[in-house]
This record gives structure tokens, C-alpha cells and sequence, in this order.
């Protein structure tokens, strides 16, 4: 089976993409394997790219070079063919997908990306209506409504204004939120059941635990567990959000006292989120739409994905942190 490297020349700066086809190279030399090396010109170009390419030649591993915008692209373009692996090598801002996974593993080894074992993961579909048409579509790692979309929007914008780092952008852009306090107005169903309806400041719908560049919003997601993780975050105060942030940030919200009161954990195999004030803005996996109605439902052990350096069992190799959930 060939690998291919799809390469998002966007989501990294130029000494690092060229770092990354030297040793593409160079370990495709080494391993006497045959390798591809594509550069996407576009957003949606991987998507399409992957496509075209199994229509054309058959089975192979993409390896996404980029952030979760561009895997999910890869995803998108990968899922429901035959003889189809995907990787991430994370040279993106986010990276979210992979911190899933044990630190030890080496993502940005080209040489293990091809050699690597692969262990089954789910994914989310969803459906929604968009710029007037429907679309269903594929998401490895995480939604988010409210709060946390209006942050990671604002955050894109602020990082292409000089001298603000992608760091720097992220906490401006929290207080910025914060102080308008911009949430949405919600009706949340998990399984055809009514759980929220009214504002609140955020949801995130997710497979993996991480959001943000390495926020644990959801610490006991597991993406390969069969079951999409629901946060619902009341329209609680400023003072009272700020005081639970960097619990919320670590992943160790889940151990407060009386959290239940501010955080509402469930687990479901399909839900609908339905704004009540026109459309709402998603953000899926970085990448932010007005949204309308959206029915979100998981498939199990959707896709073939690349552990580098890696031959084990697929439930040993996953970061869980246990949690009871309503």
C-alpha cells in the first residue's frame, strides 16, 4: 500500500513544510517504499484529492500534514472507501485529534507514519443546512457551540494581525468574548430526548477530550468508545466562569464541588441541536459555518488511523479518563 502525504502549506510556516518533505523523502529512501507527496492549493482540495485519487488507483494511507481542519478534510474524502488508511502529522495550530493519544507516540516521524500499525476510531456525522443547501459531512474530534466557537473565531482573526501569537490571540480573544458574554439559545435532544432548552454559554459535541489547541473540555471523550460526549455549560456569570476556567482548560472541572450545577455531562449516540434564534455558528474541528438545525450521530470504528510506531490493541493505546455522565 502506498502513502501518500498530503501537505497543507497553510497550516505550518515554510521552514517546517520543508522540513517535513526532506523527511519524507529520506525515509521513503531508507525503507526502499514508494511514496506520494501532494500539496493541497485550497480549502476542500484533500477532501477532493482523496476521493479522486481511490476512484482512480485504488488503496493507500493519506497522512494529513496540517492541523484538524486538514485531516478532517482528509476524512471527509476517506470515509465509506475500501482499503483506506489516514494519518496526522500535526503541524497545524490546533492539533487536537492526536493529543488523544499517549505523548510517547511520534506523529511527526515520516518514517513510522509509513511503517506504523493502525487502530479503528469513530467518527461524527452530521447534517446540517448551510449557505442555504444541506450538507452531511464527517468529524473526527469536536463541536462546539456558543462561547468557545465565538473565541476560536475571533482567535483566527486576531492571529493574522502583527506581533499577536497564536497563544496570545487565543486569551485576548476569551476576555473579548467574556466581557460581551455571547453565548446561544439552544434546544438540545440526545437520543430523541429533550435535555436543554434556553441560552446558555456553551456545548461542545465530541469524540476526542481536546478543543482549542489543547483545552480538555471533555476529559472523558474517547474516540473509540462508541459514544458521543455532550458538555452543556449553563448561562452562568463571568465571575463564576473565569473562577472555573483553568479547571476547565486542564480537564479537572469534572473533580469540583457541586460542577453539576454548572456543567451538564452527557453521554448519547445521536443528538439534535436546533437554534432558536435563527442560525448558530459551529465550529467543526477549527472550521466555523452558520449553521441551522443539526442532527449529529456516531459511527463506531469508522476509520483506519495510523499510530506511528505503534503495533498493539486498539482500546490500550487511547487516553480515558473515567466520569460519570446523566
Amino acid at each position: 500500500m502506498k502513502t501518500v502525504f498530503i501537505i497543507n502549506p497553510a497550516a505550518g510556516k515554510n521552514n517546517k513544510i520543508n522540513s517535513i518533505i526532506s523527511a519524507i523523502r529520506s525515509a521513503s529512501e531508507r525503507l526502499h517504499k514508494e511514496t506520494e507527496i501532494y500539496i493541497t492549493k485550497a480549502i476542500g482540495d484533500a477532501e477532493a484529492f482523496v476521493r479522486n485519487y481511490v476512484i482512480t488507483k485504488g488503496e493507500a494511507r493519506f497522512i494529513a500534514c496540517g492541523g484538524d481542519g486538514t485531516f478532517s478534510e482528509v476524512i471527509n474524502g476517506a470515509y465509506g472507501m475500501e482499503g483506506v488508511e489516514v494519518g496526522m502529522m500535526p503541524i497545524g495550530t490546533g492539533n487536537d485529534f492526536c493529543r488523544n493519544f499517549p505523548e510517547d507516540i511520534t506523529f511527526l516521524d515520516a518514517e513510522k507514519q509509513i511503517t506504523g500499525q493502525t487502530t479503528k476510531c469513530d467518527i461524527i456525522r452530521y447534517t446540517t443546512e448551510a449557505s442555504g443547501m444541506m450538507i452531511q459531512k464527517y468529524c473526527a474530534n469536536m463541536f462546539n457551540i456558543g462561547f468557545d466557537c465565538n473565541v476560536a473565531d475571533l482567535t483566527s482573526r486576531m492571529k493574522t494581525k502583527p506581533f499577536i501569537s497564536g497563544s496570545l490571540a487565543y486569551f485576548l480573544s476569551i476576555f473579548s468574548v467574556l466581557l460581551k458574554k455571547k453565548g446561544a439559545n439552544l434546544e438540545i435532544k440526545l437520543d430523541g430526548e429533550l435535555k436543554h432548552r434556553g441560552p446558555l454559554l456553551l456545548t461542545s459535541v465530541a469524540n476526542g477530550s481536546f478543543c482549542g489547541g489543547g483545552i480538555k473540555s471533555n476529559p472523558c471523550a474517547s474516540v473509540n468508545d462508541g459514544i458521543i460526549d455532550v458538555n452543556i455549560i449553563y448561562n452562568i456569570s463571568r465571575l463564576n466562569f473565569l473562577s472555573k476556567l483553568p479547571f476547565y482548560m486542564k480537564g479537572t472541572h469534572t473533580k469540583l464541588k457541586n460542577i453539576q450545577n454548572i456543567i451538564a455531562a452527557y453521554k448519547c449516540r445521536r443528538l439534535t441541536v436546533t437554534p432558536l434564534d435563527g442560525n448558530m455558528r459551529l465550529c467543526i474541528d477549527g472550521e466555523i459555518i452558520d449553521a441551522g438545525r443539526t442532527e449529529f450521530e456516531l459511527i463506531d470504528s469508522a476509520i483506519d488511523f495510523v499510530l506511528p510506531g505503534k503495533c498493539c490493541e486498539d482500546k490500550e493505546v487511547l487516553k480515558r479518563e473515567p466520569m460519570a455522565a446523566r
